[in-house]
């Protein structure tokens, strides 16, 4: 529409003007029509030069057309000063305005841009484009200084100084990779195109040695390749179909994008073949790829979509193709839409300068919510204020590859791979008894608060170890036969790092006396220290695990004082025990007080004769053996005879 004002305004104007050579005007017109940006801007450039100042109308009709070419062959800095030029010369459309904005978004300019959509609302007060410009500029910055976690890093091994775009990937290895570039080597190597000033670009092929080191590029050589444009792929499934986009040129004019397919046979691929989308041959298509829904979504910007390229799809079949859909508002805008990517079947990535983002072309997410789209920005470090694109993810993984003429001078695109590290965050520990002993057959059931349910057997050396989510709490549950079970709950910090967490189980034996430690009573009397809360709730915790048990709980003496006075203080020791269990809960019926006085002294078990080198294991800590003891060494036999037990009675309590 813009171009048709201009064209209706300078006729007569062309008639006047001979400083400015109209047949060079005319080529511009003309060229531009075709879609010939580069070689248009050029000739644009010289009519304005040429073009003297009383000529306002036309000198800003001449500036904004050059600042459209400019814009369309990603020459930002060099648009912006033409739609300055536009607007200072009174050209008339207010768009001018609107792709000043998007010019100074484009570099970055975020301030400077957003006063200019602003300016632009005053004309076009419902303009979406220019109300997601503003939203971009006041997010990119925050975006830009809170990335995500993704790593973005340019494949320099790729790179050439003619640029390189849209990779594919090749297997499910993810080993090979075939991209678009207009390097030295292509079939058309002496051939600059119109549109871009560049090389037309072809399909070149990379490979992974068995290192994974990168190898060189390698020209494809088969029927794929023409002296025309070909790039902007996609693979089918199975890795035996390529849908790319082909541009011909016809009696030196560029044709139509339409989408072609080339089929492989072992390492060649054939010369492509036209998939008529379209019965209209000018209508454009570009950028295939192909949903696990059957459809092949490409690009156009054919009639009756939301304004500039927007995202089709076609069902295919076998006998073509059916009628056009455009995917809808919530995806598409006014501006452009362009290089779709599916990813794990459902979830379609896209670029756009249309949504809310950092700058030229942002790398959009699209969700599918009945019949429309949830939409969102990806951010930083993935996009930038520059040209971000043609995303591909390798299979399964949280990684691949994007393009982007960020941080290039001349404009140039480059491959860039990106990774999402992923932290993790792992339990891990032993499965012993209380002696510190491993015990046979020993698992951990860990469970989630998201519902996740898992049993990890434990390792012969008695060790277990999952890998768990952060931000999660889990209840564990320790068991073994012969044993009784033993429960922890543990919540996981919402951290964004790589964390091992430490989990033990001690689990009590069911046919042996198990010793409680750190049970303490007032010296000489059976009152229970404060210090003993800790282990005595360790005991109620234990009934609790293990509902259907019954146990004995004794208290001993060491070997001073008269039988019948340590019977009796150990019989009171015992039940101030039972007594605080009840008072925390337990049923009376469970729990069996009993005092043996010094008449049951302690056998050395294992742990203990590690820790003390004069106490033999399987040795009873009688009075015949104590006394052949230093008294330092006795003091600490009669310590460890001084001691509070449980052992199992019964474990079908209340279970018939």
């Amino acid at each position: 529409m813009k171009k048709c004002i201009f064209f209706a305004a300078i006729t007569t104007v062309l008639i006047t003007i001979t400083a400015c050579g109209t047949a060079k005007l005319s080529d511009a017109i003309n060229k531009e029509d075709r879609g010939e940006y580069y070689d248009a801007a050029k000739i644009y450039r010289k009519v304005y030069a040429k073009t003297p100042s009383k000529k306002v109308y036309l000198k800003g009709s001449v500036a904004f057309h050059m600042a459209e070419c400019y814009r369309r062959t990603g020459a930002a800095q060099k648009a912006l000063g033409a739609y300055n030029n536009a607007v200072r010369y009174g050209y008339a459309d207010s768009s001018a305005v609107l792709y000043a904005a998007k010019m100074l978004h484009r570099l970055g300019k975020y301030g400077d841009a957003r006063k200019k959509y602003l300016n632009f609302l005053d004309s076009v007060p419902d303009s979406r484009l220019a109300k997601n410009g503003i939203a971009g500029c006041d997010s990119a910055q925050s975006w830009k200084e809170s990335p995500t976690r993704y790593t973005v890093t340019k494949m320099n091994g790729i790179s050439s100084r003619d640029g390189e775009f849209s990779p594919v990937i090749i297997g499910d290895a993810a080993d090979q990779i075939v991209f678009s570039s207009s390097r030295k080597g292509v079939v058309g190597d002496s051939i600059k195109s119109p549109v871009t000033g560049i090389r037309n670009n072809d399909f070149f092929s990379i490979k992974q040695d068995k290192n994974g080191t990168w190898m060189r590029p390698v020209h494809i050589e088969s029927g794929i390749n023409t002296e025309y444009d070909e790039g902007a792929a996609n693979i089918s499934a199975d890795g035996g179909t390529l849908y790319y986009t082909y541009c011909a040129v016809e009696d030196g004019i560029p044709k139509t994008a339409d989408i072609y397919r080339s089929s492989r046979s072992g390492a060649e691929w054939s010369a492509g073949e036209r998939i008529a989308i379209f019965e209209d041959t000018l209508c454009m298509a570009a950028h295939p790829t192909i949903g696990s829904d059957g459809y092949l979504y490409f690009v156009s910007d054919v009639a009756g979509g939301y304004g500039g390229k927007d995202i089709w799809r076609v069902k295919m079949a076998e006998t073509g193709t059916s009628y056009p859909e455009n995917l809808g508002p919530a995806v598409n805008t006014a501006g452009d839409e362009m290089f779709p990517f599916f990813r794990d079947d459902s979830t379609l990535y896209f670029s756009s300068d249309g949504h809310a983002g950092m700058g030229g072309l942002d790398i959009f997410r699209a969700v599918p919510h009945g019949y429309s789209w949830t939409v969102e920005n990806i951010k930083s470090p993935m996009n930038s204020n520059a040209d971000d694109f043609g995303i591909v993810f390798e299979p399964k993984k949280n990684c691949g590859y994007l393009c982007s003429n960020r941080n290039d001078s001349r404009g140039a695109d480059h491959i860039y791979r990106f990774e999402y590290p992923e932290y993790t965050v792992r339990l891990e520990g032993w499965v012993l008894n209380n002696e510190e002993e491993v015990v046979e057959d020993a698992a951990v059931r860990i469970v989630g608060k998201d519902g996740s349910n898992r049993r990890i057997i434990a390792r012969v050396d008695g060790t277990w170890q999952a890998e768990i989510v952060k931000g999660m709490e889990y209840v564990m549950l320790g068991s073994a036969p012969g044993y009784l079970n033993q429960k922890q709950v543990i919540t996981i910090p919402d951290e964004e790092r790589t964390e091992t967490f430490y989990v033990d189980f001690y689990l009590p034996s069911i046919s042996k006396p198990v010793v409680i430690e750190n049970i303490f009573y007032d010296f000489d009397k059976a009152t229970l220290r404060p210090e003993s809360q800790e282990a005595l709730n360790e005991i109620v915790a234990m009934l609790d695990d293990n509902p259907n048990v019954t146990i004995e709980l004794s208290a001993h003496t060491d070997r001073h004082g008269s039988a019948e006075y340590n019977d009796a203080l150990s019989k009171r020791r015992a039940q101030s025990v039972v007594d605080y269990l009840i008072k925390a809960g337990i049923e009376p019926n469970r729990l069996s007080p009993a005092g043996y006085g010094k008449s049951v002294p302690k056998t050395v078990p294992k742990y203990y004769a590690k820790q003390f080198d004069f106490l033999p294991e399987g040795q009873t800590l009688n009075e015949e053996f104590v006394s052949t003891l230093t008294p330092d060494q006795q003091e600490i036999a009669d310590q460890i005879n001084r001691r509070t037990e449980f052992r199992v009675l019964t474990t079908n309590y209340r279970l018939f």
